[in-house]
């Protein structure tokens, strides 16, 4: 399955390792940067989905927002491990959860107002609602370790049948960004059940890439 990820913007907390572990499927381990494991609230947009080349029925043009942490497997994969991903269609929600990952359907749109670009999520039912904003810094890129570490994941690990599975997502490098937070209201991240406080340590955007989802593998 190809996909294209559009106008990202990615903020990340610092968090102790202690606190990813809980989460963490049979085989996987919170990743470890710096001496900090990381929580991520993330926002884009997939105005494409395809099977091959052709275009998935029902998916559309779509938009994400979600709460993900950073996982290694003991078999030396490194992906990211979702608490919960917001989409504001319900075909890829039913499709995603086929495969164990929690996406929920919710009311998500780009934000672009005099606060910069960003998303509004709200949960049906008023269970969590999100709100962020950013200003990319379009004339610096960001390549730093903790930067690329943080974004070029290239998979996923999720509970598939009972068994820890990871599913490999190919991409180029982001065209990353630092980026200024002009605003944020989240619920987000509480609910999922992860505690942080003030602002993120790390803001970033990206025009977006282009990925390709291969076969999920089982971990032993």
């Amino acid at each position: 399955m190809a996909q294209t990820w559009a106008a990202a913007v990615f903020l990340h907390w610092r968090i102790d390792p202690a606190l990813a572990a809980p989460y963490m499927p049979a085989g996987v381990e919170p990743d470890v940067f710096h001496g900090s494991s990381w929580v991520g609230l993330i926002g884009f947009r997939a105005p494409a989905t395809k099977l091959g080349t052709i275009p998935v029925p029902f998916f559309g043009t779509y938009t994400e927002i979600n709460v993900r942490l950073y996982s290694r497997g003991r078999d030396g994969s490194r992906g990211v491990l979702f608490l919960s991903l917001d989409a504001s269609r319900l075909a890829p929600v039913l499709t995603a959860r086929a495969l164990g990952v929690p996406y929920v359907w919710s009311r998500c749109r780009p934000r672009r107002t005099g606060w910069g670009l960003g998303y509004d999520v709200d949960r049906f039912g008023g269970q969590a609602r999100s709100s962020f904003a950013v200003v990319p810094d379009y004339g610096r890129k960001a390549d730093d370790d903790l930067s690329l570490l943080l974004t070029a994941r290239f998979g996923l690990h999720t509970s598939l049948a009972g068994r820890t599975a990871f599913v490999p997502i190919a991409h180029p490098p982001w065209p990353l960004h630092p980026a200024r937070l002009t605003y944020l209201r989240d619920e987000l991240v509480p609910a999922a059940g992860i505690p942080v406080e003030g602002p993120p340590d790390t803001v970033h955007y990206s025009p977006g890439v282009s990925t390709v989802f291969g076969r999920p593998r089982r971990i032993a």
